[in-house]
């Protein structure tokens, strides 16, 4: 009976090692797979706004400029898209080895499974007698070792029964990892697929893409007019709001000047009536005083009897005291800022609030996408030539609404020949500027909240599409819009 106990050893080996092998097969949803899902939602979305974009285009009779930035909006986009199913793939490829190995291990987990239950199979047929298992409990010294050697038997069967349960459930898991293995052989091939689709149309975006380019240089004199009407006109739209924040200046710092002279006119006239009620206090007690010696001299005299010495000499009596200044009012703390836009607690307040949602505020249209950037740039036919640009230019619907991207004063409503309507709204010494607007809403002085409509977007007749370009001012510095409205 001394052979059984090495069997009886693995009793508590083998329901972990199986308990192992099927938390092996449960992988939990990785995260970076869930990342990539989610990009290529995104990716996808940003091809289509690119086509629709296009397809708008396409409309014109001519290429433009309009076409050359949604095509290459598109193969952005697609190699993008191309680079994360390639990502996938590299997250299959991954299971796919992984699950190699799992059902490798299986296997051979299978294998000693069965040649152990072999083993106990071929030990139990031989020891089948019933005489020899009676005989090995009865042999026992004592009724405890005989009470332990039936439990020994009890558990050497329990143990039969279990490893024949766990070679079930192994076949059972190899069974679902093989299943599992040619899903993702099946997913990897799906992938493969969908990437050689997108990598031909990338060609064809490719060759769309040259072809509209080649066209467009063809027509570089009109397109080097363009761009220096164009730099006139932001020039004349930067003049126009310098001269807008400037007044803004002159009329804070007047209205400071104002209320800094009323203040210390107020100031001294207190100080005057203070001065006024101290000498009337000191005339006050030096007539007082003057009654009360006069008292005391008539009661001197009606006391007085025959001959008396000579009153002691007085000591010079002192002057009277001033009262002593009041302290000097207390030096207020210093503010974040001495910026005269800020001089009221009102523009204080809506400055920080700009401040505080910097990258949360609204785009200034429901639909659309930026086809200008801040800052100096190549031109995308031009390669030699810079473009500048205050802002960014948003390209949308025809006529589409154009809104507040936040709570302010509307300070200035102008016609700008050759681009529309041009706002700009005050919030505290942060200005937003709306150009290129087909109609306007607002008038100047109006308080404006954030998302009310004030005026709808141009028409771009040559890219059939609606335009508004958005500039953000921090005083006289401007500022880049995309680090301040949110992200699409």
């Amino acid at each position: 009976m001394k052979k059984i106990i090495p069997f009886m050893l693995v009793v508590w080996l083998m329901p972990a090692m199986v308990a192992a092998q099927q938390n092996a097969g449960q992988q939990q949803p990785s995260q970076s797979r869930e990342e990539l899902e989610r990009r290529k939602k995104e990716l996808q979305r940003e091809i289509d706004e690119a086509n629709e974009q296009l397809l708008a285009t396409k409309k014109s009779t001519r290429e433009s400029m309009g076409q050359l930035r949604a095509l290459r909006d598109k193969i952005t986009a697609r190699t993008r898209l191309i680079n994360n199913i390639n990502d996938e793939i590299n997250f299959i490829n991954g299971d796919i080895n992984s699950a190699y190995r799992d059902v490798n291990t299986l296997k051979k987990d299978l294998d000693t499974l069965k040649a152990q239950y072999a083993q106990l199979v071929v030990y139990a047929y031989k020891n089948r007698s019933t005489y020899d298992l009676l005989n090995f409990v009865f042999s026992a010294s004592s009724f405890n070792d005989a009470v332990k050697r039936f439990q020994y038997l009890k558990q050497y069967r329990e143990y039969r029964r279990r490893q024949a349960d766990n070679i079930v459930a192994t076949q059972e898991l190899l069974k679902k990892k093989i299943g599992n293995l040619e899903s993702q052989r099946m997913k990897r091939g799906d992938a493969l697929k969908t990437e050689q689709e997108q990598r031909s149309i990338l060609e064809a975006d490719k060759k769309e893409k040259d072809e509209v380019l080649n066209k467009l240089k063809g027509r570089e004199k009109e397109l080097v007019q363009d761009i220096n009407q164009r730099k006139k006109d932001a020039q004349k739209v930067q003049i126009a709001i310098r001269n807008v924040i400037q007044r803004e200046i002159e009329e804070a710092r007047r209205k400071a000047a104002e209320e800094e002279a009323a203040r210390r006119k107020a100031l001294e006239e207190k100080r005057r009536r203070e001065e006024e009620a101290r000498k009337a206090a000191l005339a006050a007690a030096a007539a007082e005083k003057a009654r009360a010696a006069a008292a005391e001299r008539a009661a001197n005299a009606n006391n007085n009897t025959a001959a008396t010495p000579p009153p002691a000499e007085k000591p010079a009596e002192k002057p009277a005291e001033k009262p002593a200044p009041p302290p000097p009012a207390p030096t207020p703390a210093p503010t974040r800022s001495e910026n005269v836009l800020e001089a009221t607690p009102e523009a204080l307040a809506l400055s920080e609030s700009f401040e505080a949602n910097r990258g949360k505020l609204p785009w200034p249209v429901d639909a659309g996408n930026i086809i200008e950037h801040f800052g100096i740039h190549q031109h995308a036919v031009m390669e030699h030539i810079t473009v500048p640009s205050d802002g960014i230019v948003i390209a949308t619907t025809k006529g589409g609404p154009v809104k507040s991207i936040f709570d302010g004063e509307v300070r200035s409503v102008v016609v700008m020949p050759g681009m529309g309507y041009m706002i700009i709204i005050r919030h505290g010494q942060y200005f937003t500027t709306y150009v290129r607007l087909q109609t306007t809403r607002v008038k100047k002085g109006d308080m404006v909240k954030t998302g009310q409509v004030i005026g709808t977007a141009t028409v771009n007749e040559l890219e059939n599409t609606g335009e508004v370009e958005l500039q953000i001012w921090k005083g006289n510095t401007k500022q880049n819009p995309e680090q301040w409205i949110r992200r699409r």
